[in-house]
């Protein structure tokens, strides 16, 4: 199954990183977003991934096509004709990356039905390129498989915009500014599809996928939701970016699996 994930979006809201690189690029821990979002699927085994791209496209081809480069030890002979020889194995050397520059200012839709001629398998991950979570991917799959509908949803609860005291009687004993986790639910991403939605979808930039597709799907009674009750964030300003950095920095990132 392939990993299909929407790196395309300009990111408008976390403009102090966005005007330098897209917004999967910004960096939690030390490395992108979204190869924390690879590496939640790569522990999974889900390791053949495709990355719709648009807004500052290069800055991602350029960061993994230069990643084997930075991340070895290796000897160049200066021929025109001679490839390097590394000498060590570079973390996640087994991963397969397909990179498809689906155009600026495309909606989701249209990105996902131009990716569509990548797609091998009858059934495909999706997930945006700016939210992690602990979710258990093999969970995941083998739900979408057994309800044999269109598409699956991740529903999470929502993190509350504030953190939260903790009183005792009028004495402040705990302030956490950990986001609480809001009642209800909300569409986490982290899709399981068929390859029947791209009957759903155009490749004109403003067919949408949540305000389009999934509508249609869940009139039809072809859209389920996997309920996720723990851990998950998107990345949509400088404030969730500090608390995911801090989350990586301290050790307690709860969707980092793979150590």
């Amino acid at each position: 199954m392939e990993v299909v994930i929407l790196c395309g979006g300009k990111g408008t809201r976390l403009s102090e990183e966005t005007q330098l690189r897209p917004k999967p690029m910004v960096e939690i821990g030390g490395k992108p977003i979204l190869w924390h979002i690879m590496k939640t699927y790569s522990h999974y085994g889900y390791k053949k991934f495709v990355l719709a791209l648009g807004y500052k496209a290069n800055f991602i081809k350029e960061y993994f096509y230069n990643l084997r480069i930075s991340g070895s030890d290796f000897t160049l002979k200066m021929k025109p004709d001679a490839n390097p020889v590394f000498y060590n194995a570079l973390m996640d050397s087994d991963w397969e990356i397909t990179f498809v520059d689906t155009g600026e200012d495309t909606l989701k839709g249209a990105r996902l039905k131009r990716v569509e001629p990548y797609i091998q398998s009858d059934n495909f991950f999706v997930t945006y390129g700016d939210g992690v979570s602990d979710l258990d991917i093999k969970r995941l799959a083998d739900f979408h498989h057994a309800h044999q509908k269109i598409a699956t949803l991740t529903a999470v609860h929502p993190p509350s915009r504030f953190g939260e005291i903790d009183l005792k009687g009028t004495q402040v004993v705990d302030f956490e500014e950990k986001p609480q986790m809001a009642t209800g639910y909300i569409n986490g991403g982290f899709f399981v599809l068929n390859k029947k939605i791209m009957n759903y979808l155009s490749t004109d930039e403003t067919c949408d996928l949540e305000f389009g597709a999934l509508q249609h799907l869940s009139k039809a009674g072809e859209l389920q939701a996997f309920i996720h009750n723990d851990f998950w964030q998107c990345m949509d300003n400088v404030r969730e970016r500090d608390y995911l950095d801090g989350l990586v920095k301290k050790g307690q990132a709860p969707w980092i699996k793979w150590k």
